[in-house]
């Protein structure tokens, strides 16, 4: 058990350094779409944004059951994140940019990427907590049924209302991920830093999600910090979803409760606050936020 978050991160950053350098042999008509202008004027590819999201779901995959919800979360997000990159305009922004737009029978790129991630976030909730129903049934199937109905009961998916919240964080961390993708490499190592609690113990459920992430941050680090790719809405979604997963996946209600709160007061101060000047105005942050970049 414990050895399925180290397969999960080494297949994860191994196949996202491979398709990093395969990338750039892609024949221009295919990487046109992708190509982007970043904060700095610098020109950027956002395919970084797929690769992290195949890779991810790479990870999890060869980390063994379960995968299916890091898959759903991962890569469904990274679709919908796509569907914005690709299609999308700059008319509406935010979260209260584009439900103020929906209320107006405008639907947007972004109102359906909402809608979408939310049904995403739900579909991975509902397989991690059938999941974990199912592990703990094996668990104590040779116990009485006493037993068993109380072993059950103590489980997340035994409550609907757990599945609910878990879905709705899962999908306010795919987008809260997506509000740091401002500056080369910031979302990828916010990944990292909320992502290691979650590795420890690592038999515990959600470690290899955790570790999936992680291994697909630390193979597309290197050209984002560099400046030369960026995760997009399709990585940034991708990136966030999976460790909202793998928060749930370990968490009851309480535990789920908390991290949508959590995401949801961050998605509205946002609305409010830049979190650029924010990290900007704090010198450890703004050290941390800088670590690994070169220098102009």
């Amino acid at each position: 058990m414990s050895r399925r978050p180290l397969v999960a991160g080494l297949v994860a950053a191994a196949t996202a350094g491979g398709l990093s350098t395969l990338r750039r042999s892609l024949p221009q008509d295919l990487r046109t779409p992708w190509e982007r202008t970043n904060h700095a004027g610098d020109p950027v590819t956002l395919l970084e944004g797929p690769i992290f999201a195949v890779a991810a779901a790479a990870g999890a995959v060869a980390g063994g059951s379960p995968s299916a919800p890091a898959a759903v979360a991962g890569l469904g997000s990274a679709a919908f994140g796509a569907l914005d990159d690709l299609a999308g305009d700059s008319a509406s922004k935010g979260l209260k940019g584009h439900l103020g737009a929906l209320a107006r029978g405008e639907v947007t790129t972004g109102a359906v990427k909402i809608v979408g991630i939310g049904a995403t976030g739900l579909a991975a909730a509902v397989l991690a907590d059938r999941s974990a129903s199912r592990a703990t049934s094996r668990s104590f199937g040779s116990r009485v049924g006493r037993v068993g109905r109380a072993a059950r009961g103590s489980d997340p998916g035994a409550s609907l209302l757990g599945t609910l919240v878990g879905g709705a964080a899962i999908a306010g961390a795919a987008n809260l991920a997506n509000l740091f993708d401002l500056r080369p490499g910031r979302t990828l190592k916010v990944t990292v830093l909320t992502g290691l609690p979650a590795l420890l113990p690592p038999g515990s459920r959600g470690a290899a999600t955790a570790a999936a992430a992680l291994g697909a941050a630390a193979g597309t680090l290197p050209d984002d910090l560099a400046g030369r790719s960026m995760l997009g809405d399709t990585g940034a979604n991708a990136a966030g979803a999976l460790i909202g997963l793998a928060v749930v996946e370990r968490t009851g209600l309480r535990g789920r409760l908390a991290l949508l709160a959590v995401t949801a007061g961050l998605t509205v101060l946002s609305e409010k606050v830049s979190f650029s000047k924010v990290i900007e105005g704090n010198d450890v942050l703004r050290r941390l936020d800088a670590l690994g970049r070169p220098q102009r």
